[in-house]
């Protein structure tokens, strides 16, 4: 029987889309966005490759002089790791299932995840000299990746970005505190390096942890109590306040991807909470540590800089309570935690703008706990870096008090002692107190390596205070240029004690 000319069409579109099943049931070796070209493979870690592919296909992964072959399980998932590696590149990769992905121009250095609130998102093109520092972004083994803003209470696998070599397109709109941090490390350490970038102006350190984490302390449970509105009516995709919103869609996408540390700036959003940032921090910390599970990885923060918070506030001019000082002092605790450092930016922000231009300072600063801490052996030091490793990391910090009479003696720490000194005129900032808890501001002298303050007010000191305002009046520095930290003796109650 002759086959009419309408159905001989129809049997071929029925073919047509048999073949196309066919096809589409054939899933295709597929990576996440963290893994690609361009992309910096983290030296000296067995480092994590992972994708997709059909259940129970044989993923063959060539690179240098590796092969690592794996079985995805049934539900298409698979991951292998490679052995360390040592610093270098380009370098090419061959990913083949029943397809073949290959990619070029990999580099082998160190990898730093850049992340916080908006300071942390602010973007070069408006930082200082603007203009001057992208045309001079052109370093080929720096890596940038930004993971996009995601807030979801549902943990992500992946998210939509690349990898990029640095030049001033692929910077101008990147990081700048990240920037600056990458542009140091590079510059004195001779190794490839990379930059990612998962940021969200306004976000609460909350948002950015393991949501069932913080449902396990009582203490946090007005945190959880808003996060259980905020799901119950669903601000998906907006959310950057809520717990774990963030971490679900921003953070779980890279814990594989192995890393050297992290840098953060952040907690202008949590100041009026300080007492609860004094855990709440370390928690994150300690969470991110174990998600990446790569120990005590280094975790390197920026400490709140000079802002006034509150332009309607009466100004006498005395000594007072603050919650950005709390906050800044929350922070400083959390340097309990091994392989932690803070990079103090109490003399350069702007007492009218919460977003600094400054960022080359801030990212230097960071770079100095860096290269202090981590390169001191110099085999870590990359090619042509070698010798004792000098590096002034930090300033003054407050080691002790002595009460002496009617003076304060306050002795301090701070590494590679280079001297005690105001940044200009006479040292201001210091304020001391008597039993009655009244602070009055303290004429202030350096003696060798102590600051000796004294008031006609204060007959009987037996508490200190330094830079303890939102936008205090502060100059101690070292040698270094560095400023020192500011701090208090006292234990006295805060003016965000309660806030939860």
């Amino acid at each position: 029987m002759k086959l009419t000319k309408q159905f001989r069409v129809l049997y071929l579109l029925a073919l047509l889309v048999v073949g196309f099943s066919a096809l589409a049931a054939r899933a295709d070796v597929r990576l996440p966005a963290i893994i690609g070209e361009n992309m910096v493979l983290q030296r000296g870690e067995a480092c994590t490759l992972w994708g997709w592919a059909d259940g129970g296909e044989e993923i063959r992964v060539e690179f240098q002089n590796q092969t690592k072959t794996v079985t995805a399980d049934g539900t298409g998932k698979w991951s292998l790791k490679l052995d360390p590696l040592k610093e270098g590149g380009p370098y090419k990769m061959r990913i083949a299932g029943k397809n073949e992905l290959k990619f070029d121009n990999i580099l082998v250095g160190d990898v730093w995840v850049c992340s916080g609130q908006s300071n942390m998102e602010w973007p070069l093109h408006l930082c200082n000299d603007p203009e001057k520092e992208i045309a001079a972004a052109n370093y080929p083994n720096i890596r940038l990746i930004t993971v996009p803003k995601a807030s979801t209470n549902t943990p992500q696998d992946d998210f939509q970005g690349s990898w990029a070599a640095c030049t001033p397109e692929s910077a101008k709109p990147f990081s700048g505190v990240a920037y600056f941090f990458g542009r140091k490390l590079h510059q004195e350490l001779k190794v490839p390096i990379g930059l990612i970038n998962t940021s969200w102006g306004g976000s609460s350190c909350e948002t950015w942890i393991n949501p069932t984490v913080v449902g396990q302390y009582k203490d946090y449970e007005p945190i959880m109590q808003r996060k259980a509105a905020a799901d119950a009516a669903k601000p998906e995709g907006g959310d950057n306040q809520n717990a774990g919103y963030l971490y679900n869609g921003m953070i779980v996408p890279i814990t594989k991807y192995a890393i050297k540390g992290a840098i953060w700036y952040q907690g202008e959003t949590n100041a009026g909470r300080a007492y609860q940032y004094r855990t709440l921090f370390p928690l994150m910390i300690e969470t991110w540590r174990e998600e990446w599970g790569q120990g005590d990885f280094p975790f390197y923060f920026v400490q709140l800089a000079n802002f006034i918070t509150d332009r309607n506030r009466e100004k006498t001019g005395e000594p007072r309570d603050d919650s950005w000082a709390e906050l800044r002092e929350a922070q400083s605790m959390t340097l309990s935690l091994p392989n932690t450092g803070e990079a103090v930016i109490i003399d350069i922000g702007d007492p009218n703008d919460i977003h600094p231009r400054n960022k080359q300072d801030v990212g230097l600063r960071l770079a100095l706990q860096s290269l202090a801490r981590d390169y001191r052996d110099p085999a870590q030091r990359g090619q042509g870096q070698r010798g004792q490793n000098r590096v002034v990391s930090e300033g003054p910090r407050f080691q002790s008090l002595k009460i002496d009479g009617n003076k304060a003696i306050v002795a301090f720490r701070f590494p590679n002692a280079v001297g005690l000194k105001a940044k200009e005129g006479e040292i201001k900032g210091f304020a001391i107190a008597g039993a009655d808890r009244k602070f009055y501001w303290a004429e202030a002298k350096v003696e060798r390596n102590t600051v000796v303050l004294t008031s006609p007010s204060v007959p009987h000191p037996v508490a200190v205070r330094y830079g303890w305002d939102d936008d205090p009046v502060c100059n101690l520095m070292n040698g270094a240029g560095l400023p020192a930290c500011p701090f208090r003796t006292d234990m006295w109650p805060g003016v965000t004690i309660n806030n939860k």
